[in-house]
């Protein structure tokens, strides 16, 4: 056992579990006022039962035997994580770390991506269908593309058995471009075009950010949690941890200078959202590359993610789908482009080995991040319409209209995130809710 190893994992694991809360915060400045706790319950919601479900089977579906062709692992061959448990001279090892270590941080990107869909159903779905779909989707996609890309076991006679994607095909994805964030982004375009358009969406301004301070807030615990995402992939205090850390710094800088170049040609103005949404894109981006590109095509990685993911953003008002809080311009497209920008500009030279297009690789390793990016993506998309759907037809999963012009906090959780002063209304973040006879909820401008 590496000492130094296990400590930088248990410390990346924590870092990690604080993108979930940084997210709420994220999204929940992102909604309107009357949505902002079902934003972040929704986040806190995917975290605790995620957190249950990964010690129940989904680790064991991810990094357990492999059942066959690379598919899934065995759900009850680490059931409980039983097997895993020996803390003494016997102690199941991952790699130099002990295997509880590895099932930790492996438990909170779990975690983090099913909470990355809910920014796609803000301010029009029920928590309990929320839920609901968070574990079957958890089990029937996360686990098991987790176990297509994580997972590179080995038997007694090093035959690999791990899953079909990573180890099979030879796909890099450091860090879960493919697994995190094309698989939530997938799954967020699904539920959004299930759901259907909130209220008044591309007709008013009613839908704008409650409170800018929160989304900013959220996006540094993101980015500092995002240290733990990448650098921690390394499973280990070494330099590719410092390699994979330096690109986790140098893209989302790039990224925000793009959105906000964007914003300026595009608008006359940059803005704290289109900084906030800029550094997102381009972790998104540099998630998968982190340990195969330099820090300079980090940097054009991080440029080509901001300047897209900002005109991303947009196609849902040209096409018509209501992604609320642009999971998948951002997710999704982001996750893409930074799968597929390895098979370009992935160098020789770095911890990921692989060669590039622009170093004189071929189209090869394109084609294989191609191959993985969109089998993830239509994987994903296709059996979270199909939950989605089913849950819409059975229990209902969006919120009646007359609960959505109340205030989902309201009608949801019984709950309101600010108080009312003894005139009906309380003024904060450019907006004075009031309270209607009847009970509503109200937004005017202030």
């Amino acid at each position: 056992m590496d000492t130094g190893a296990t400590a930088w994992v248990l410390v990346s694991a924590a870092l990690v579990l604080l993108m979930t809360p940084g997210l709420a915060f994220f999204y929940g400045g992102m909604t309107r006022a009357k949505g902002v706790l079902n934003m972040m319950m929704m986040s806190f919601g995917a975290l605790a039962l995620v957190g249950v479900l990964w010690v129940l089977v989904g680790y064991s579906m991810a990094f357990g035997t492999d059942i066959g062709a690379g598919l899934v692992g065995n759900p009850f061959e680490k059931f409980g994580l039983q097997g895993v448990l020996d803390t003494g001279d016997g102690a199941a090892m991952s790699g130099s770390i002990p295997e509880i270590v590895f099932v930790g941080f492996q438990a909170v990107f779990a975690i983090i991506t099913v909470a990355l869909i809910s920014g796609a159903i803000a301010d029009r779905a029920k928590f309990g269908a929320w839920m609901l779909f968070a574990g079957f989707w958890a089990v029937l996609v996360y686990f098991p593309v987790a176990h297509w890309v994580f997972d590179f076991n080995t038997d007694s006679n090093d035959n690999n058995i791990g899953g079909w994607i990573g180890q099979g095909l030879g796909v890099i994805d450091f860090a879960g471009g493919t697994a995190v964030h094309i698989n939530a982004g997938a799954a967020a375009l699904a539920l959004a075009l299930v759901l259907g358009k909130r209220k008044g969406f591309g007709k008013d301004s009613g839908h704008r950010p409650h409170n800018l301070p929160l989304v900013m807030l959220g996006a540094g615990l993101l980015w500092f949690g995002w240290f733990g995402f990448n650098a921690g992939s390394a499973l280990g205090a070494n330099a590719v941890a410092g390699y994979a850390w330096i690109n986790t710094l140098v893209a989302p800088c790039a990224a925000i200078l793009g959105w906000l170049l964007v914003e300026r040609l595009r608008d006359g103005h940059a803005t704290s959202l289109g900084a906030a949404s800029g550094a997102v894109a381009g972790l998104v981006a540099i998630t998968p590359a982190c340990s195969s590109l330099t820090p300079l095509w980090s940097i054009v990685l991080g440029l080509i993610a901001g300047v897209a993911c900002a005109l991303a953003v947009g196609l849902k008002y040209r096409w018509g789908y209501d992604d609320s809080l642009d999971v998948v311009g951002v997710h999704l497209v982001g996750g893409i482009i930074g799968t597929l920008f390895i098979g370009l500009a992935a160098d020789p030279g770095s911890p990921a080995g692989a060669t590039g297009l622009f170093y004189g690789g071929g189209l090869t390793q394109l084609g294989l991040q191609a191959i993985g990016a969109f089998a993830v993506l239509i994987y994903s998309f296709a059996i979270a319409f199909v939950l989605a759907w089913l849950i819409s037809k059975s229990l209902g999963f969006r919120i009646s209209e007359e609960h959505e012009v109340t205030g989902v906090d309201l009608t949801q959780h019984a709950e309101t995130a600010y108080q009312y002063n003894e005139a009906g209304g309380n003024f904060h973040a450019g907006r004075h809710l009031v309270q209607t006879p009847d009970g509503a909820i109200e937004e005017v401008s202030a």
